[in-house]
């Protein structure tokens, strides 16, 4: 598949892809969707040496403010349903991503901007970024998982009042409440998200992964998260990797895990 929307760029093992739709804030249209599904749902998985992925948006203004209303402005019910559907399916491929996905978020996320970066396992804030879901003044609710993750990350008390009034926050607000992980001065947001991913990827990476399946397994309907931690448990039991971290720690020195 040729990208149009998302440029991707891989050194030393970390994909950046970079949201490229300026003129518009970095809207996320069809075929920006189309594209993050690709990457993350066949493309992303077949880098050899992959570490992780950071996701940012073009320019200074915008991480990415939101779905491109061009293209959801007249749907039916039933054709709305579906747009949302798409949505939350393409999102969940980034949140099960088996490495950490972080958002670099350098300006406006706001409504599926926002959704984007909270479907990320790790978010970093510039210090102008903006983070919002204002669908209401739309007359629609969130459809990416705005209202779940939204509750998950700050809490329903906070969630349910920026989801209804519809107001914006800043990078440091963001932080306190805890919808981001650290808030950089303008234009370091991609480096942290890069020393970020290069620390978890001295770790045992069969484990982070499931590390990512046990943290996403407490909040999916159908799974009971003690039982998945039960199971990912005794797996990594069985891994070279253990032996290794195990025999790493006796010895006093630095493990070399091979992923096995």
């Amino acid at each position: 598949m040729v990208y149009e929307n998302v440029q991707v760029a891989v050194e030393n093992g970390i994909a950046v892809l970079t949201i490229s739709r300026e003129k518009a804030l970095n809207a996320l249209n069809t075929q920006t969707m189309l594209e993050l599904r690709h990457f993350f749902g066949d493309a992303g998985t077949k880098i050899e040496g992959l570490k992780g992925v950071v996701i940012t948006g073009a320019g200074e203004k915008a991480f990415v403010a939101g779905a491109d209303i061009t293209e959801f402005s007249g749907l039916s019910a039933t054709e709305g349903m579906a747009f949302a559907q798409r949505g939350q399916d393409i999102f969940f491929l980034i949140e099960r991503f088996n490495l950490p996905v972080v958002a670099a978020v350098n300006g406006f996320a706001l409504g599926g901007g926002c959704e984007l970066a909270m479907a990320c396992h790790l978010r970093i804030a510039g210090e102008k970024a903006k983070f919002g879901q204002p669908e209401v003044n739309l007359g629609l609710i969130p459809g990416y998982g705005g209202t779940q993750r939204l509750i998950q990350y700050i809490g329903k008390t906070k969630a349910t009042e920026l989801l209804m009034t519809a107001d914006m926050i800043g990078a440091e607000d963001a932080l306190h409440l805890g919808l981001v992980n650290y808030v950089m001065p303008a234009g370091e947001e991609v480096a942290k998200a890069k020393e970020l991913i290069e620390k978890i990827a001295t770790k045992a990476p069969l484990a982070i992964s499931k590390i990512i399946e046990t943290v996403n397994a407490y909040f999916e309907a159908e799974e009971d998260g003690f039982e998945h931690e039960v199971s990912a448990f005794g797996e990594c039991c069985g891994t070279e990797d253990f032996v290794e971290g195990a025999a790493a720690f006796v010895e006093k020195r630095k493990p070399n895990f091979r992923g096995k």
